[in-house]
């Protein structure tokens, strides 16, 4: 017998051809006493149950002076909570036989619970997780520990070439924009904060009213609207609604080199892309699929690797956020090849702005993105965080199924207007980790 995940798959292969405006998921959404919005789908063939809690309270809304201070306080909620110590809570979620998980970007932080839908496990599971949301205790000696590893991580990172290539391209990139910290933060920054700052952090950011609770599983609606408010009830409302500034257009192009002991060069190219609502969002999906997000069928991995074999890996994609995310070509060379990849990276990204897509790789592009489409619900931990995505950036409760419509009706033309309009090579950043600028220069010219 099909569960409800296999119906959805069957359904969307078929609404590949042709998609009528009806609803492929049920989504349910409304909102709790507190204000926090919940999005719920019912399906009982699984006895489990997933949710997660989200919050605007990522690394964006920390200050360069003690960055870090957003990983902190998301990582210790489940350090210490409602009276329970760590090992008290490990040991309830093993006894439940709960995972328990926690994210944190630049925008959003939060925390996903997987569980049986059996009453004693469920009720016991979370009762952990609402401990932790909303009576996260901090502790001091946790907290002093957790520092110290994280210290150590940064610094032992921050020799890494990979590493290197990431935090210069931000700071390229960002300046001085808070999409340029480090979610990790600084091992000075980190060596700064107090228990008072994830208090105060959190009291701020980790509020009801801004709350996104993401609810799938085998659960009645009435089921799901008093979990969502047991999650959410004891959490204060915020004075006001916490945003991001606007991210800068850089001014210029420019290029860092660091040279680096490794036998691998690290290159990563970029420049401040889109926000999650875009209305270009489709066309450069689409568009970068062809460029350097469709893997072997892309054109960077054609012509950087298949052709020349310059690359064991190249890509390319865009990361869109609260504010305008990073558009980022990376690749992986050797030293010696480092300038002969970087210039052909740029003379087919030069092609493709200039040309577009010819007819052929669209089709393909189209044919690939849609027949994959159900494989990216083909779960309910896929869906869950599909759900969070569209509460969170408010997206419309049709977006998965107006998926497959909004990529079959891309044109040539709208991906070349778009790319027009937010990629311009006069203003793109360019990190190159691994050979010194006179081996880069003369590899270039090769």
């Amino acid at each position: 017998m099909f569960n409800n995940v296999q119906r959805w798959f069957c359904v969307l292969t078929l609404c590949a051809v042709a998609a009528p405006a009806w609803a492929l998921l049920p989504i349910q959404h409304w909102q709790t006493k507190n204000g926090a919005r919940v999005y719920f789908v019912e399906t009982r063939n699984l006895p489990m149950l997933d949710v997660s809690v989200d919050f605007p309270a990522g690394s964006a809304y920390d200050t360069r002076e003690k960055s870090g201070v957003a990983a902190l306080t998301q990582s210790l909620l489940k350090l210490g909570a409602g009276g329970l110590s760590e090992d008290e809570i490990s040991r309830r979620m093993a006894d439940a036989g709960a995972q328990f998980g926690g994210r944190v970007d630049s925008d959003r932080s939060g925390m996903s619970l997987r569980t049986l839908s059996s009453p004693d496990e469920m009720k016991q599971s979370l009762d952990i997780l609402a401990r932790m949301l909303q009576r996260p205790e901090f502790p001091a000696t946790v907290l002093e520990r957790e520092k110290k590893r994280i210290i150590d991580a940064i610094r032992e990172a921050d020799t890494k070439p990979e590493t290197m290539a990431s935090r210069n391209f931000s700071e390229l990139a960002y300046g001085n924009h808070p999409y340029g910290l480090r979610g990790a933060g600084e091992a000075a920054t980190v060596a700064r904060v107090t228990r008072d700052d994830l208090v105060a952090f959190y009291r701020r950011y980790y509020t009801a009213d801004q709350a996104v609770v993401a609810i799938i599983g085998d659960l009645a609606r009435p089921a799901a609207e008093a979990l969502a408010e047991q999650l959410t009830a004891e959490l204060p409302r915020s004075a006001s609604a916490p945003t991001i500034s606007p991210v800068p257009s850089l001014a210029k192009a420019e290029t860092r080199v660091i040279a680096h002991p490794a036998s691998q060069s690290h290159l990563l190219m970029g420049i401040p892309g889109i926000k999650r609502d875009d209305p270009d969002y489709f066309p450069l999906f689409v568009g970068n699929y062809i460029l350097g997000g469709g893997g072997f069928t892309s054109r960077i991995t054609e012509e950087v690797r298949s052709k020349r074999g310059l690359a064991y890996s190249a890509y390319s994609y865009f990361a869109p956020m609260q504010e305008r995310g990073p558009f980022v070509i990376g690749l992986q060379t050797r030293k010696d090849q480092a300038g002969a990849a970087l210039a052909v990276v740029r003379a087919t990204l030069k092609d493709f702005l200039d040309r577009g897509p010819t007819a052929d790789e669209l089709l393909r592009a189209r044919q690939n993105l849609v027949g994959g489409f159900p494989l990216r619900i083909d779960s309910n931990r896929k869906i869950l965080d599909y759900l969070a995505v569209i509460g969170f950036y408010h997206l419309p409760l049709s977006y998965l199924e107006d998926f497959v419509p909004s990529v079959e009706k891309v044109t040539l033309a709208d991906i070349r207007a778009a790319f027009a309009r937010r990629v311009d090579p006069a203003r793109m950043v360019t990190v190159v980790i691994g050979p010194d600028a006179a081996t880069l220069a003369a590899a270039a010219v090769k």
